[in-house]
């Protein structure tokens, strides 16, 4: 980006109100080096190219037609995505990708989306930016798959580790064992690692995930469902933090399945880092058989089964909605702030009617969350966010509180939030402690 172009941006992210931390700021002018000049708002208006930004989600005739306006060439950035407001309109478009919030300085998600993954994936096919392949197997299994695997990267001169491991079974590798596979090998080297489950085979050089420069890139089957069997971990402080997670996951629940752990592991991670999730298409995830095969790049030999990607019917029930739509669920808190309080203390903030309020009134009561907690945060070692569309979500966001052990406030979109509200909040136990025990 130019100076120019650089403040520009500046002055339309300034006219709008958006607050972006630096991943997202980063990750919004990389956009605008691939795609051209920003503006805000686009809706109703022909575009042949550059970068939308939007600030308020459109009805469901405004989508229609604002999709119907886009082209390959144009860009769609949300840069206050939590909200289930724009859930339609990210339905019409390709997923491309998320970056996470980052407490009072960028307190939103970030979405990014347009038409189509073909101007990334040729633009790919010129990078010089190459992972390392790593993929594992059970020892003394069949090594059919690995060779076959190992065969279909030599044409493309990519640098693989593929080895046989110690499994509890002979015949698949468990979450646990895939995650500590993982952890190794990041140890080991030092490029960017794209695992890729024995028994499929490369069609093309998988270099999109690091021609994007993403933290890290995933497949969600269904649109949902998180797989690991095609997993990119880009060479950042934020990418070992989610496979670190996903290792204490999976050797905490060794008999959950690993779609679930991953999936668990990226909600956690996104809501205490902006983690730069790019979402994989479906030709770095395909199976045998499918409509899309022949122009796959990675090609999965094998069928899901439960075992790999779930379903789980209660998990599915409380996340496919947030999932489709890049975001997290009710249960799983939005975003984690902590301080320096010595005290264990933890403060769940839901705030509810999300889906039913003013799009500006929830971003702005989400700012003024956090800056309070930032500005004085009571005593508390650690807020935790939840947002919650409907009633039901604000019992599941209490109960998961409640497991914690945390105070829990309850507020609407709108409602004044003053910088001594967790303070003042604090006070207010205090006395109500002081009165219970000496009445």
């Amino acid at each position: 980006m130019t100076d120019g172009t650089h403040e520009n941006l500046d002055r339309l992210l300034q006219s709008g109100s958006i607050k972006l931390g630096r991943a997202q700021r980063d990750r919004l002018d990389w956009l605008v080096g691939q795609y051209g000049a920003p503006t805000l708002d686009g809706a109703g208006e022909a575009r042949r190219s550059g970068v939308i930004i939007l600030k308020e989600p459109p009805s469901g005739a405004a989508a229609e037609l604002f999709y119907r306006s886009l082209t390959p060439g144009c860009a769609v950035v949300i840069p206050t995505s939590e909200n289930p407001g724009f859930d339609f309109l990210k339905s019409k478009l390709t997923e491309f990708g998320t970056v996470g919030p980052c407490g009072a300085e960028g307190p939103h998600e970030l979405w990014w989306g347009g038409i189509g993954w073909s101007k990334f994936l040729t633009a790919a096919d010129a990078s010089t930016d190459r992972p390392r392949i790593v993929s594992c197997y059970p020892r003394g299994g069949d090594a059919t798959a690995a060779f076959a695997l190992r065969h279909s990267l030599e044409r493309f001169d990519l640098a693989c580790h593929i080895e046989p491991i110690e499994t509890e079974f002979g015949d698949r590798v468990l979450c646990f064992e895939k995650a500590e596979f993982m952890v190794r090998m990041w140890n080991k080297y030092r490029e960017p690692l794209l695992f890729v489950e024995a028994g499929a085979v490369l069609r093309e050089a998988p270099l999109l995930p690091s021609f994007l420069g993403c933290d890290v890139a995933l497949h969600k089957w269904n649109r949902w469902e998180v797989s690991a069997r095609t997993l990119y971990l880009g060479r950042t402080d934020r990418a070992e933090m989610l496979l670190r997670s996903w290792q204490q996951l999976a050797a905490s629940y060794p008999a959950i399945w690993e779609g679930y752990l991953l999936d668990q592991a990226w909600s956690l991670t996104s809501s205490q880092v902006p983690l730069d999730t790019v979402w994989l298409p479906r030709s770095y995830h395909a199976l045998k058989g499918d409509l899309g095969a022949m122009r796959a790049t990675i090609l999965h030999g094998e069928q899901t089964t439960t075992l790999d990607l779930g379903p789980d019917p209660g998990f599915a029930g409380i996340a496919r909605a947030a999932r489709r739509a890049g975001r997290t669920g009710p249960r799983d808190a939005f975003m984690v702030m902590t301080s320096k309080a010595e005290t264990g203390t933890g403060i769940a903030v839901i705030l509810r009617d999300v889906a039913a309020s003013d799009a500006g009134a929830v971003a702005a009561t989400v700012e003024a969350v956090t800056c309070a907690y930032a500005a004085d945060c009571g005593g508390y070692g650690r807020l935790e966010l939840s947002l919650c569309a409907w009633q039901d979500d604000v019992g599941a966001a209490r109960e998961a509180a409640a497991l914690a052990r945390y105070r829990i406030l309850e507020i609407a979109p709108g409602q004044r939030i003053a910088n001594d509200f967790f303070a003042s909040h604090a006070a207010n136990e205090a006395v109500m402690t002081a009165r219970h025990l000496f009445p």
